[in-house]
């Protein structure tokens, strides 16, 4: 499986490599700058974000009576990959159009314009609103994929077409950057890949560099936009758990930063639900039984035996956690070590995601400005949405099935 997540230059990155030594080199190489610590020097651009994402959102749903919050929140989480990784925003919030929310023919809009969000924006935001369903059909069809690139194939040109322009847009990214720290040598603006771009500094090879890059941009993009997305509809379809949520927000002190939002107890509760009952990928981890063989929950495995487990089905084990379809925050006041250990909506052990600390720091910050913002922000039914809009679609990542979610403020 791990094959299909290559590059489209075919190098492996940090995800998709089975190699020990190629993922320990390069999680030492990546893994100091988007470390908790020293992410404290980049929240700036996270809050920036976050601001322009909540206005642009206000300005929706002024305009319109509702906003389509996965779009914007699939803008905010690029453009803060983007700037984080690369120096410069890929600027989705600023070029998101106020008038194409996903309103499938609300206020004069006709369904052909407005039917998704993402069509009057640019190929980039259309590639990446599909790159769970085309990563999908990467891992049950490589094969056809493969010979789809000499072949008119409907649907599996179309994923190898996405994967060569995903490619694209890490080049062009790293060249952008490139030419920045050529500017300003003395004074490169600092990202997280600066030390990778550094004379003397242990490297990768440049199609490495490309490859983790578009490992960035993919999972650093509509993973944490589905997970916003979930947790603003599950908190605003519940009058029992916003205002407890919007309460505590109120205590934050002007000018509020990170880690005052870490110290809310209410507000992690509600990230908390939100990674266990809509992880953004939550499908199998395929792993191999390392040579002689290993005891597996009291079963002995043969070497070379995959086994597989994967985040839906360990966050639904009932006697783990009690009525598991249920969003209830409240759970997280005490929860037990069974429940603790499985909790895996960014995987486990030395293979964990890198950017967990990214992701939860984004989550906080959004939530807190979302809130704040909008305290008496409901679901809407404008346009016919409901809860069917909301059910989830798993590939290997996870999205609703409508690809909108719109809400409202009273």
């Amino acid at each position: 499986m791990y094959d299909m997540f290559r590059s489209g230059n075919g190098s492996y990155n940090i995800f998709s490599t089975r190699d020990l030594d190629f993922h320990a080199r390069h999680r030492r190489l990546l893994s100091g700058p988007i470390s908790e610590a020293n992410l404290k020097s980049f929240e700036h651009i996270v809050q920036a974000r976050g601001d322009l994402a909540v206005e642009k959102i206000g300005l929706a749903m002024k305009r319109y009576g509702a906003a389509d919050v996965m779009k914007w929140w699939m803008f905010f989480s690029t453009d803060v990959i983007g700037e984080l990784t690369f120096g410069d925003s890929f600027r989705m919030l600023e070029q998101g159009k106020v008038d194409s929310p996903a309103l499938r023919g609300t206020r004069s809009l006709t369904r052909a314009s407005a039917n998704a969000s993402f069509r009057q924006v640019n190929q980039y935001a259309r590639d990446l609103q599909k790159v769970a369903v085309q990563g999908g059909i990467r891992v049950a069809f490589p094969k056809v994929v493969k010979l789809a690139s000499y072949l008119p194939l409907p649907l599996f040109s179309e994923t190898y077409a996405a994967s060569q322009r995903m490619r694209s847009y890490a080049e062009e990214s790293i060249r952008r950057y490139e030419r920045m720290v050529a500017a300003e040598p003395n004074n490169p603006k600092p990202t997280l890949f600066s030390k990778l771009f550094k004379a003397g500094e242990e490297t990768m090879s440049p199609p490495e560099l490309v490859a983790d890059s578009q490992a960035y941009i993919t999972a650093g993009s509509d993973t944490t936009a589905h997970s916003l997305t979930y947790l603003t509809w599950a908190v605003c379809r519940d009058e029992s758990i916003k205002p407890r949520l919007v309460k505590e927000l109120e205590t934050l002190p002007d000018g509020y930063r990170d880690e005052d939002l870490k110290v809310l107890p209410y507000l992690n509760q509600v990230i908390q639900e939100t990674l266990r009952l809509y992880a953004a990928a939550p499908a199998l981890l395929p792993r191999e039984i390392p040579t002689g063989g290993c005891e597996v929950d009291g079963y002995w495995m043969p070497g070379g035996t995959v086994v597989q487990t994967q985040a839906y089905s360990m966050h639904r084990d009932p006697t783990v956690y009690s009525e598991p379809e249920r969003f209830n925050p409240s759970r997280w006041e005490s929860p037990s070590k069974e429940m603790k250990d499985a909790w895996m909506p960014f995987g486990g052990g030395a293979r964990i995601c890198i950017g967990l600390h990214l992701a939860q720091l984004e989550l906080r910050i959004a939530t807190a400005k979302f809130f704040r913002a909008f305290p008496n922000a409901k679901v809407s039914r404008l346009d016919g949405f409901n809860n069917d809009d909301m059910e989830q679609v798993i590939y290997f990542l996870m999205y609703p099935k409508g690809k909108r979610c719109l809400i409202q403020a009273l």
